[in-house]
């Protein structure tokens, strides 16, 4: 009886020895690929965990993570990194992470033709105003986007509230597990001052595991102006995903 106790315990103490070996935290250094100089300001994104962390002045960082957890390096100027952590990462301590730069190429700007007279109240009436005006219609618990705020508008606006969810239901079902993410990356404060000066929405991509032309399709599916979808930073447009995401769950509910 006692031997058989005896292994039973040895048995439990392997498995939890097993299971810490696999987790905590993991540690390293980025550094330039081309010249190993020290990049301060790095955000390093866990995506299995969804938190975030930047690297110091030093360019070191430590994030939590377990075995087989991807994290996403990301810098202004250089290529995106994914890396996965593996056992020895975690057994054997501190790596160096080396990001690429990219080339940068300038496009030619045109700019609009914008006849000023040097008055300000004649100037400010001269120069076009694009705004979008989010509708909120009592009872149904939904925003909508009508773009301009014209007679039309609101014509649109009422036509999205009968449009077919159908489109909604194929994505958020196939990607449910991805978009429960959502939560917790509007809770994390490293996410989100990295998704505030992001426009890319290289980020939201990995994190979400989606195409860009899936989220585009998301918010014209839930009445988000192309303007918005254009312009907003990939903060603004991590909020428009997850409201549009805790309508649907009530819709799919009912």
């Amino acid at each position: 009886m006692r031997s058989i106790l005896f292994y039973i315990l040895l048995l439990a103490a392997t498995a939890i020895y097993a299971q810490d070996g696999n987790s905590g935290t993991v540690s390293g250094k980025v550094l330039n690929a081309s010249t190993d100089n020290i990049l301060e300001n790095v955000h390093i994104v866990n995506l299995s965990q969804v938190i975030g962390t930047i690297t110091n002045r030093e360019g070191d960082f430590t994030i939590q993570a377990k075995v087989n957890d991807t994290l996403y390096f990301t810098y202004i100027g250089y290529k995106p990194l994914q890396v996965r952590v593996t056992n020895d990462w975690i057994k054997f301590g501190s790596v160096k992470i080396q990001m690429t730069e990219l080339g940068i190429a300038l496009e030619e700007v045109v700019v609009a033709d914008v006849q000023l007279t040097g008055y300000l109240e004649i100037d400010a009436k001269r120069i076009p105003v694009y705004n979008n005006y989010r509708y909120s219609i009592s009872g149904l618990g939904s925003g909508y986007e009508g773009g301009s705020k014209q007679p039309g508008a609101v014509n649109k606006v009422l036509g999205a509230i009968f449009n077919p969810a159908d489109f909604l239901y194929n994505i958020f079902s196939k990607r449910s597990k991805e978009l429960r993410k959502l939560r917790k990356m509007k809770k994390d404060d490293e996410i989100r001052n990295l998704l505030e000066t992001k426009f890319d929405r290289a980020t939201l991509m990995a994190l979400l595991q989606v195409e860009r032309m899936d989220i585009d399709e998301i918010l014209r599916n839930c009445n988000y102006s192309i303007d918005f979808i254009r312009f907003a930073n990939d903060l603004q447009i991590l909020d428009a995903i997850s409201e549009c995401y805790e309508e649907y769950k009530v819709l799919d509910r009912k």
